[in-house]
């Protein structure tokens, strides 16, 4: 039996491991970055380490600093959660390297799934069809135009080492390639520390059906039926549910047979998600992600289980204690992503800041797992999900309603959200009808009429009531371990929160600009001022003073919370200034380049 447990992680996953580790006996072990020093998961765990730092590379990346901590923690095992390292195959050989348990995949497997190109190869020989694409990693954009020429447009670019959405890139013609496979590398560096991509075909009405599977290191493997992923922005999803609704049973069983293929077809033990693409009756491998996914709490909700616990009980080498006759699945089950982002116009512009009120929904079949409570600020520098909730019907119908009314309660301040856009989603007749397809949200649901959040109110300090000395908790480091202590001082005002870009910590807002997706175009009477949208970092500037540009021209590339976005020209004219270089820090409003 496991003892004590290191989550390599952050956020609303750190917890949610942590709260079952608690249930079950188990010492859990927290690790931060500076940013994240007070974060809800270094308050939930039973120990915290720091690993200095901001930003992934600096921190959560640092497979030295982590099995370090493993070391000084006497953890036992190690839950990698999902993101970071959840995938990597040579941090789960580190950490067994250094005795101590991986609650994942052996590393061959993820090897061979992680990697997406040898993944397909895996899906081949357990004889289940991909879609159409590429087994070599991309070495230039004259592949990808060569593949795009011979098999159709559009192309997707996606990372061999990552998920989520993070490294994908469409391309629609030969001349977008190489500025796509460009960006695509950089995205998929930085969110996974491996820049390597391939293609494959871009279909364009595709429904997202993934199936959780489940292995013992005993011979036993199961599937724990499907989920829909389809309502997506930027290739990342929005809304999950289960199982997927509209297909066939009998289809819905060959996806699960499928999916138990592909795992036992790699000696795969713990859990995994097998992710198809569903289109015209016929559905194709697409990939397979080695870890636990955001949106398995929709799979808990229809069978019962804490997929978590089965997690720890296999890396304890215990057997699942049940067979696929076993699984049974009833009703429906809706999860909703809240992500720090204002989906104004269809923008979903990054919105880092300070979260000053946070009241969650409650009720008959509501769940909701977060990583932020009030107080807590969301950086730029991590994946901006704020929470996920869940709820569960009898009927697909039903358990919508539900989170219509679970969405109607939820309160955040401070920072925008997704909300307005999740809601929008959910009234729509083509969700209801399901209608929908992984294009829809940016191609067909309209969200024009959503206006910009405006920025929460600073949190309020305390202030005391009466003069003289007052309790404080104060978290002190010593040796690079975390510790409460409680300290009786004069009372004062507490320091300011942390700056979000703008007064009080909370975020600087950008007047909303009329551009979609990726591309973000500085105000009207800017006076030649081309501003950042929104907080975030400069990797790469396009254009030198002196070069002529014109109107919807890129001209810095700016990444928020792990997305990169174009920031270009709204007019065309001379540059003649340029304010940043790669690798500054900028906030909304600051000027970036000038033209005249």
């Amino acid at each position: 039996m496991l003892t004590k447990v290191l989550i390599a992680n952050r956020g609303e996953i750190a917890v949610r491991v942590i709260r079952t580790c608690k249930e079950l006996g188990i010492q859990t072990v927290a690790v931060y970055s500076d940013l994240d020093r007070d974060a809800l998961h270094v308050r939930f765990a039973d120990e915290a380490y720091a690993l200095g730092g901001q930003t992934a590379t600096e921190s959560y990346l640092d497979t030295a600093r982590i099995l370090d901590v493993v070391v000084r923690s006497g953890a036992d095992a190690v839950h990698p959660g999902y993101g970071f390292f959840a995938e990597n195959a040579a941090f789960a050989g580190a950490v067994t390297g250094a005795g101590a348990t991986w609650i994942g995949p052996p590393p061959g497997a993820i090897e061979i799934m992680g990697d997406k190109i040898s993944s397909r190869l895996a899906a081949e020989r357990a004889g289940v069809a991909s879609v159409p694409g590429t087994t070599e990693v991309l070495r230039s954009a004259d592949e990808v135009v060569a593949f795009g020429e011979a098999h159709g447009w559009p192309v997707a670019i996606k990372a061999a080492y990552g998920g989520g959405g993070r490294g994908m890139r469409v391309v629609a013609a030969p001349a977008d390639a190489e500025a796509a496979l460009e960006s695509a590398r950089r995205e998929a560096e930085k969110s996974f520390g491996r820049p390597e991509c391939y293609m494959e075909r871009y279909l364009t009405w595709p429904r997202h059906v993934e199936v959780q599977v489940f292995c013992d290191a005993h011979g036993g493997a199961v599937h724990l039926g499907t989920r829909d992923c389809s309502s997506q922005r930027r290739h990342q999803k929005l809304i999950e549910e289960a199982p997927a609704p509209g297909i066939p049973p009998a289809t819905l069983e060959a996806m699960g047979d499928a999916a138990v293929k592909v795992a036992r077809a790699c000696g795969y033990v713990n859990a995994g998600t097998v992710e198809f693409i569903y289109q015209d009756g016929e559905f194709y491998f697409l990939e397979m992600n080695t870890r636990l996914q955001v949106e398995h709490p929709a799979t808990e909700a229809v069978t019962r289980l804490d997929l978590v616990a089965l997690q720890l009980r296999i890396a304890a080498d215990e057997p699942l204690g049940f067979t696929q006759d076993d699984v049974r699945l009833r009703g429906h089950a809706i999860e909703v992503r809240v992500n720090a982002e204002d989906p104004a116009g269809g923008r979903f512009l990054p919105s880092p800041g300070t979260i000053t009120r946070f009241r969650r929904p409650d009720g008959f079949g509501v769940r909701t797992d977060a990583g932020y409570e009030d107080g807590d600020t969301v950086s730029q520098f991590y994946d901006n999900l704020i929470a996920k909730i869940v709820v569960w019907g009898e009927t697909r119908d039903e358990a919508r309603r539900r989170m219509l009314r679970a969405l109607a309660e939820t309160e955040i301040e401070g920072v925008a959200t997704t909300l307005p856009a999740d809601v929008a989603i959910l009234e729509h007749p083509d969700f209801a009808e399901i209608r929908h397809s992984t294009n829809w949200v940016e191609q067909t649901l309209d969200l024009s009429s959503l206006e910009p959040v405006p920025a929460g109110t600073p949190a309020g300090s305390a202030t005391g009531a009466e003069p003289g000395r007052v309790q404080r908790d104060v978290d002190v480091e010593v040796d690079g371990r975390r510790y409460k202590v409680k300290l009786w001082v004069p009372d004062a005002a507490p320091p300011p929160a942390p700056a979000g870009g703008g007064p009080g910590g909370a975020p600087r807002r950008a007047r909303p600009r009329p551009a979609a997706g990726h591309t973000h175009r500085h105000g009207e009477g800017s006076g030649g001022a081309v501003t950042a949208p929104m907080q975030g970092t400069i990797v790469k500037v396009l254009v030198d003073a002196g070069d002529e540009v014109e109107a919807g021209q890129p001209v810095t590339v700016l990444e928020a919370m792990k997305m990169e976005n174009n920031i270009v020209a709204e007019t065309a004219g001379t540059v003649t200034e340029v304010r940043v270089r790669p690798g500054d820090a900028v906030g909304a409003g600051d000027v970036v380049v000038v033209i005249a």
